[in-house]
Parts: structure tokens; C-alpha cells; sequence
């Protein structure tokens, strides 16, 4: 029983595979085209309307040529949800190159702003694509990847806390924990109920967190 579920997942997550990955610049010029293609076809018409056609079509290449690289419209999620999430990454990245080694309080409350405006422009450049795909991550199974993204952030998150000694070293895994809870929380949220305001949620944000580690916020 065990070995059939395994085998069962495994299949599933090779469904969700790409065929190939683009090795020249008109395979990926062709597969840039559909996975806008299918973040247009989310923000218009929801899931309803997400067909491997309508993206095809809409992207302006053949059937046959979204196949080369997607088995099906799962495997399109799931590298829309790879692009979306490498901006985030990409800003978790320049946060830490740029972090001090010993830093100071105030560069350390610096850099818990810039990880809470990346998680906040992360659910507001493209909000109806972001609440649709935080629907189908939880559908989808690809919770390694996940997990992966969520790993780096609190990996980042500790590093901030454990340098700029805002918490004891004893706590400050937990406290990351929790930081990264109450921001995603509050983001996913946010989502949910549509808000557009970015500045107004970065500052409710920051207000819990910086209320939930002792630092003074300056909104």
C-alpha cells in the first residue's frame, strides 16, 4: 500500500514537470509567451477559463508547441508559480548580499522593512494572479518547492534577528518562525479580502512585527 502512494506521487509530480527547458533564445522567448499567457488568462477569467488552448492561443503559438514544454495545465502553473516566486527570491537574495556582517540595530530594522515590503509587493504587483495561485499551490504537489522558498526567507529572517541581537539567541529561531507567520498571515489576508493598498498594508504589517519583537516602528 505504502509503495502504491508512493509511486501514485511520484507520478503526479512528474505531471507537473516540464517537458524540456528552453536551451535558446526563441524556446524561451516561447515559453516566457505562455506563461504570461496564463497569468493574463488568471487575472481575467479566473480558473474557469484556464485551458491549455486559451493559452496557447493567447500566447500566439501552436498547440503542439506549448506541449514541447508543458505536459498540461498544471505543469503551466507550476512554472508561473516558480516566476512569480523568484522575484520574491531574488529580493531575499539582494537583501542578504547587502546585510552587514555585525550590523546595527538600525540596519537590522532596515532590512525587516525591505523583507515585509518584498512580501507585501509580492502578493500586490499581480494580486488576483497571487490569490489564485496560493489556491493552487495548496492543490498542487509541489510542497517541497514550497517549502523551499518558506526555508530561505526564515533562513534570512534568523540571520536579521541572530546579528542584530533583537532577540536572545535561544528564542531566535522561533522568533522567526513567528515573524514569518505573522507576515504571511497578515499578507494572505490582505489577499483574500482584495485589498490594493500596499502602503497601508506594509505599515499594518510592520506594526506587528516590530510590536511583536519590542522595536519601534517609525509609521
Amino acid at each position: 500500500m505504502l509503495l502504491a502512494f508512493r509511486m501514485a506521487t511520484s507520478q503526479r509530480r512528474k505531471r507537473v514537470e516540464p517537458r524540456k527547458t528552453p536551451a535558446q533564445s526563441r524556446s524561451t522567448a516561447t515559453v516566457s509567451a505562455v506563461l504570461e499567457a496564463a497569468a493574463r488568462i488568471l487575472e481575467r477569467h479566473g480558473l474557469e477559463g484556464y485551458t491549455t488552448n486559451a493559452i496557447a492561443e493567447r500566447a500566439g503559438v501552436s498547440i503542439g508547441s506549448l506541449y514541447q514544454y508543458f505536459p498540461n495545465k498544471d505543469a503551466v502553473t507550476v512554472a508561473l508559480i516558480e516566476r512569480e516566486s523568484a522575484v520574491l527570491l531574488a529580493e531575499v537574495a539582494a537583501i542578504d548580499a547587502e546585510l552587514p556582517r555585525t550590523p546595527a540595530e538600525a540596519e537590522c530594522e532596515g532590512a525587516l522593512r525591505r523583507m515585509i515590503g518584498a512580501a507585501v509587493a509580492h502578493q500586490m504587483r499581480r494580486p488576483k494572479l497571487a490569490r489564485l495561485l496560493d489556491f493552487e499551490e495548496a492543490r498542487l504537489p509541489i510542497r517541497p518547492r514550497i517549502e523551499r522558498v518558506a526555508d530561505l526567507v526564515l533562513a534570512l529572517l534568523v540571520l536579521i534577528l541572530s546579528r542584530g541581537k533583537v532577540v536572545p539567541a535561544p528564542e531566535v529561531e522561533v522568533a522567526g518562525l513567528d515573524v514569518l507567520a505573522i507576515v504571511r498571515g497578515m499578507v494572505d489576508a490582505a489577499g483574500e479580502r482584495e485589498e490594493t493598498d500596499a502602503v497601508e498594508l506594509e505599515r499594518r504589517v510592520e506594526r506587528a512585527v516590530f510590536g511583536y519583537l519590542g522595536l519601534r516602528s517609525q509609521r
